[in-house]
């Protein structure tokens, strides 16, 4: 591979191709040769654009007949494996069940790349349907990609469900790619392989074209090695999309970009509140490491509230009410979305609900239920529809615990700029038999709530990532990109991987 392709930001590339030193389809070739080199270990990558040289090609004479169009031209993307493309490629969610069916377009979010002129590099593995099938489930894992790996420990979990796009961006096979998160699936394995994950507000970012979970919780974000790369990124994916009602919220709440947001001293007069209950204490080493960095953030010049909890943050009935939420949601929205899919196969019935899906599982046990279940498919599918009163108390219960009782009241109460707290402990070892064995996390009120969340690398322990999650009210990208920026610029915490991965530079 290039080395000047090491870490390289967007705007290093950006600048190489302006200058002439390289152009879009070199860059492409050079990230392709590398993902052939040694995705093989890390199962991270389920296919690359076919079109992606020739796609480059054209945005190179693009260049030179006008310039640029913006920060993404030529830059190559890649997307998790539940963002619908129309194009040579599939859209799947890790599941043997969509192969061979089509999007009928775009998802949004791919729309807006293609036209800021960034190249679709591929498509990326993740956790199968995001996570969200099985309460014994293995994150890393489809029956499409098999395990993807943690590039820090061969063997180790990436954390899910948006683990093959972080771990692309770590080992630096693409410049960025994007997420999916409902809970956790964006900040979980950004932190995990030591990169930048920005979960923005629910409605910043159009969802239409994306396989849903829940419409309450879901979004899409960059995962990055750098924030001002996450910057960059989230300016080309925000804005009104009638395809997505949620976006209507976000008015006079975006903007086109959030690198004006970046400020080495962001941090100087900031209030920073440590949220310790319930999001310290399951995993020591980790809390060492985030002390550092809170003592980092405190020499920057920032006033530390510690603590400053969440007042609800034990309170189990957020817990509760937010998987009720999902499941409800989970069998309304995937009928919606499997409605807009294209009939693939003529051998094979098109998949228009859960119970569809499920069946397809039973049929295709060898393959998809080997490892873990479908449980979760199973709960929601006996649940009513959106109107029941279960479904409608448990999602006032869940906002008003997670948001106005919780992260909006002791943000009022010490007057904060934004909530810190450790993202999760480090990887685990992947064991087929038992699972995850996920410790702990501070991401679920955001969730809820649907507010932001940036994770930030924070430091290791014994050579594994571990990062800081930088949470805020809804619409708070700005502020927390700003604290982000600086953080990241005063601690310069991410080590890309080394070994094997060095080697085939």
């Amino acid at each position: 591979m290039t080395n000047f392709l090491h870490e390289a930001s967007i705007a290093e590339l950006q600048s190489q191709m302006e200058s002439g030193a390289t152009s879009a389809q070199e860059i492409i070739a050079a990230y392709i040769d590398r993902i052939n080199t040694i995705d093989g270990l890390l199962h991270s990558v389920l296919e690359i654009n076919p079109d992606a040289l020739e796609i480059a090609a054209e945005l190179d004479a693009e260049r030179h007949r006008s310039g640029p169009r913006g920060p993404l031209h030529g830059i190559p993307i890649l997307l998790k494996d539940n963002i619908d493309t129309d194009d040579k490629m599939q859209t799947t969610a890790g599941s043997l069940a969509l192969i061979g069916s089509r999007p009928a377009q775009d998802a949004t979010v791919a729309a807006r790349l293609r036209a800021a002129g960034a190249v679709i590099l591929g498509k990326a593995n993740l956790s199968e349907w995001a996570n969200f099938r099985s309460t014994q489930s293995i994150s890393g894992w489809s029956a499409r990609g098999g395990q993807c790996q943690n590039p820090y420990r061969i063997g180790y979990n990436p954390c899910g469900s948006s683990s093959g796009s972080a771990v692309t961006v770590s080992t630096n096979l693409v410049a960025a790619a994007l997420g999916t998160e409902t809970d956790g699936s964006i900040v979980c394995p950004s932190a995990t392989c030591g990169i930048v994950g920005i979960k923005p507000t629910v409605g910043l970012v159009s969802r239409a074209g994306v396989i849903p979970i829940a419409h309450s919780q879901d979004t899409v974000g960059p995962m990055t090695r750098t924030v001002a790369d996450g910057a960059v990124l989230l300016g080309a994916l925000i804005g009104l999309d009638p395809r997505d009602g949620a976006t209507t919220a976000s008015v006079n709440h975006f903007s086109h970009d959030y690198t004006r947001f970046l400020d080495a001293d962001g941090l100087s007069g900031a209030r920073i509140g440590v949220e310790r209950e319930r999001y310290f204490g399951y995993h020591t080493p980790t809390d060492a490491v985030i002390e550092q960095a809170i003592a980092a953030m405190r020499d920057a010049g920032a006033v530390i509230v510690d603590p400053a909890n969440i007042p609800t943050a034990t309170d189990d009935r957020m817990r509760e009410s937010e998987l009720a939420v999902l499941l409800y949601e989970l069998k309304a929205d995937m009928a919606s979305y499997l409605a807009t899919r294209l009939p693939g196969r003529a051998d094979r019935p098109q998949p228009r609900s859960l119970a569809d899906l499920m069946a397809f599982n039973r049929a295709y046990a060898d393959l998809e239920l080997e490892l873990f279940g479908q449980e979760l498919f199973e709960m929601a599918w006996q649940k009513g529809d959106l109107s029941d009163a279960e479904y409608r108390d448990a999602l006032l219960l869940g906002r008003r615990l997670a948001g106005a009782e919780g992260i909006d009241a002791v943000m009022d109460a010490h007057r904060l700029d934004a909530l810190v707290a450790p993202t999760g402990a480090p990887a685990w070892a992947n064991d087929p038999q038992k699972g995850d064995r996920y410790v702990g996390g501070s991401s679920r009120p955001a969730a809820v709530a649907g507010y932001p969340l940036i994770t930030v690398p924070a430091g290791f322990v014994d050579g594994l990532p571990v990062g800081i999650t930088f949470m805020g009210r809804a619409w708070s990208e700005p502020t927390l990109i700003r604290l982000a920026y600086a953080f990241e610029q005063r601690t310069q915490a991410r080590v890309r991987p080394r070994g094997m991965f060095e080697r085939v530079a």
